[in-house]
């Protein structure tokens, strides 16, 4: 075969090493063996450098990889052949070279024309290749072998599957799939010190192959995750999060106590909260946690035996460290913790805290599609029963310290969390998320997502009687300000969505207290405060009313039947609000008093319940299950590939330190 043409003169070819030279050859599609008939047996013998192939796989053309493509060939057999011998440093040569081999020729094929066949020029024969390899992988990864080898098996598997963008168009995807690696990776989380130093590559493998075609085809790897019950691993697992978390957790408390000891703490609150919300955002790179938040999601969503993780408490400190990339290229993780975990914790805890992080600003896609997510997680956990019944045990209480944007009309106080249930922590997210979003750029998705985690919590409490010990009159005024909010917003927000659905479920939980209010309330005071609370904030049902009447009459607005199915949502809002006032007015001409107090309004809303007549709404305590096909599809198809790019680009074969698994095995053997 002819050699490509290459520049430079003789003097500087000889200062390019050993390797160079051969590596132009074998890429240029010359025969080696002809000249050393040995030459396979000694490619192994020489530390790969993993550069030089990526730069000669690139500079191919399509012409030039079918001149190479038997070189190819022989180049991926015989290093898949190599990884049985006895000489150790030839085994962690050989799968070097293959990492960077598959690396490159990725790299390759995002550049060539689609009908690039990425199987065809690396194998000769795929099927059998690829069961020998993922074998040689199993067995390093479960066997008695160095971490750093099987690390470097890790690596190998990632940069195969995160090659294409598309992970359902990835090629060698469906021989990793066939010839299965669930096992091995569950059984470096069941083991505490393998999971330190592989939990994070093996959650992250394992998230990836259970979203390869998931909605086209039987997954095995879906089934195996749905069905696993080793409390070992499933707590491996968990941990592996919980640890991530929280060291982001930890360092924005630390980077916000250094922004507030600093001279920036004189400045106003506006650019206060700039800093601490939006560049801590930045700093900490929020997208970078999205991996294992989707493996978060998908072992709450398929696994039911993994709410039991969820609510694991935690006092040890073995957790693995987080991705290099989730703290950002210079931070480290403080070695003090500050007071977020000064008692046992859990993965549910820790996750909530997280969520009051990145809820504060959202102002990019990127933190928006963060939250988007956590809410869904969130939907997974509040609709599972036994997830119910431990964040509503009063015997599981925590700490939880979750943390609240800066606001002009407010002020943040440094107090301590209360000890209380996780439900409530979690009512205390929703209620900041609820009041703390109410802006121009409406997010109106997210609010859909809050509200439909409420409704989830509030149906499991009706249907279960489960008085939970919440100041319920911060829920109901976050809700009163949310409808009011879109009652005055109304001119700019019906041009560009359509809020009635929204405001819909807003009332409708409304009216689930109302008519249901006394079976689950902690207090009957609390009922009554309810009342006192909607009477005292009439005028925002008057007009939330008016605006539903006047949409519901245009004959030329879209959602005229949304806006109707809202008029008559408020039925009993209108009920309430005509029937109580005249009473009170009545009262308070009989007693000549023209500022009562909350206690005298309260007294009459009592006596006068009686000749109150409330309509029976139907289906309050029932909702729409969720379900990731067809409405979430085209995003966690977004994810995942969001995911793909950023872990294929912190893959790097070039810093892998070879002598230290080289040492490792010969220690072994």
């Amino acid at each position: 075969m002819a050699m490509r043409k290459r520049s430079g003169s003789g003097s500087k070819r000889q200062h390019k090493g050993k390797l160079v030279p051969i590596y132009e050859s074998l890429f240029g599609g010359e025969d080696l063996t002809q000249s050393h008939p040995n030459f396979w047996n000694e490619l192994f013998l020489i530390k790969p450098m993993v550069p030089q192939i990526e730069i000669e796989v690139l500079r191919l053309t399509s012409e030039q990889l079918q001149m190479c493509k038997s070189n190819l060939n022989s180049l991926v057999c015989h290093c898949v052949d190599t990884l049985v011998d006895e000489h150790p440093f030839r085994v962690v040569y050989a799968l070097q070279t293959l990492s960077a081999v598959i690396q490159s020729m990725y790299k390759k094929a995002s550049q060539l024309d689609s009908d690039f066949n990425l199987i065809d020029t690396l194998f000769d024969t795929a099927d059998q290749r690829m069961t020998t390899l993922m074998h040689h992988c199993n067995n390093f990864l479960t066997g008695e072998y160095p971490d750093s080898l099987k690390a470097l098996c890790l690596k190998l598997l990632l940069i195969i599957t995160t090659g294409m963008d598309n992970l359902n168009q990835n090629p060698l995807l469906e021989h990793v799939m066939v010839n299965g690696v669930f096992e091995p990776l569950i059984q470096l989380l069941r083991s505490t010190a393998s999971r330190n130093r592989h939990g994070n590559d093996a959650v992250l493998l394992l998230t990836l192959l259970v979203n390869y075609r998931k909605h086209e085809s039987t997954n095995p790897h879906i089934v195996k995750l749905s069905i696993l019950d080793d409390e070992l691993a499933l707590n491996g697992y968990g941990q592996v999060i919980s640890s991530s978390l929280t060291d982001f957790c930890r360092l924005f408390v630390q980077q916000k106590a250094e922004v507030q000891t600093s001279w920036l703490s004189s400045l106003t609150s506006m650019v206060g909260s700039m800093f601490i919300g939006e560049e801590e955002a930045n700093n900490q790179q929020v997208r970078a946690n999205n991996a294992l938040l989707l493996a978060l999601y998908e072992a709450t969503h398929l696994n039911r035996n993994f709410v039991t993780t969820l609510a694991f408490t935690q006092s040890d400190t073995s957790a693995p460290p987080s991705p290099n990339n989730t703290l950002g290229p210079n931070a480290t993780a403080p070695t003090q913790p500050p007071d977020i975990i000064t008692q046992p914790f859990n993965l549910l805890a820790t996750f909530l805290q997280y969520c009051s992080i990145v809820m504060q600003v959202i102002r990019t896609e990127a933190i928006l599609n963060n939250v988007k997510l956590c809410f869904l997680i969130l939907s997974c956990i509040a609709e599972d029963q036994y997830a119910n019944s431990l964040m509503h045990d009063a015997n599981l209480a925590f700490r939880v310290q979750l943390h609240r944007v800066p606001m002009h009309h407010r002020k943040i106080h440094d107090k301590a969390a209360p000890t209380q249930p996780l439900a409530a922590t979690l009512l205390d997210l929703l209620v900041e998320f609820i009041t703390s979003h109410m802006m121009k750029k409406f997010p109106l998705e997210l609010y859909h997502q809050c509200i439909g985690v409420l409704q989830r919590l509030l149906c499991y409490q009706k249907r279960c009687g489960v008085r939970l010990g919440y100041h319920w009159k911060d829920l109901w005024t976050a809700l009163f300000n949310l409808l009011k909010f879109l009652t005055t917003h109304e001119a700019h927000l019906v041009k560009k969505m359509n809020v009635f659905p929204l405001a819909i479920q807003v009332v409708n939980i409304l009216n689930l207290f109302i008519t249901y209010g006394d079976t689950f309330l902690s207090l009957p005071s609390s009922y009554d405060e309810l009342f006192y609370e909607i009477i005292r904030m009439r005028l925002i049902f008057t007009n939330l009313n008016a605006m539903a009447l006047r949409y519901s009459t245009m004959d030329a607005y879209e959602y005229k039947e949304h806006a109707l199915k809202l008029m008559n949502c408020l039925v009993n809002m209108r009920d309430i609000v005509n029937h109580f006032p005249p009473k009170i007015a009545a009262w308070l001409a009989a007693e000549s008093l023209s500022t009562p107090t909350e206690q005298q309004i309260m007294a009459i809303i009592i006596q006068n319940y009686d000749t109150l007549g409330l309509k029976l709404q139907d289906n309050l305590d029932q909702y729409e299950r969720y379900s990731e096909k067809p409405n979430h599809m085209d995003f966690f198809e977004e994810m995942v590939t969001g995911v793909i790019i950023d872990t294929r680009a912190s893959i790097d074969l070039n810093a892998l330190d070879t002598q230290e698994i080289l040492q490792e095995l010969s220690n072994i053997s």
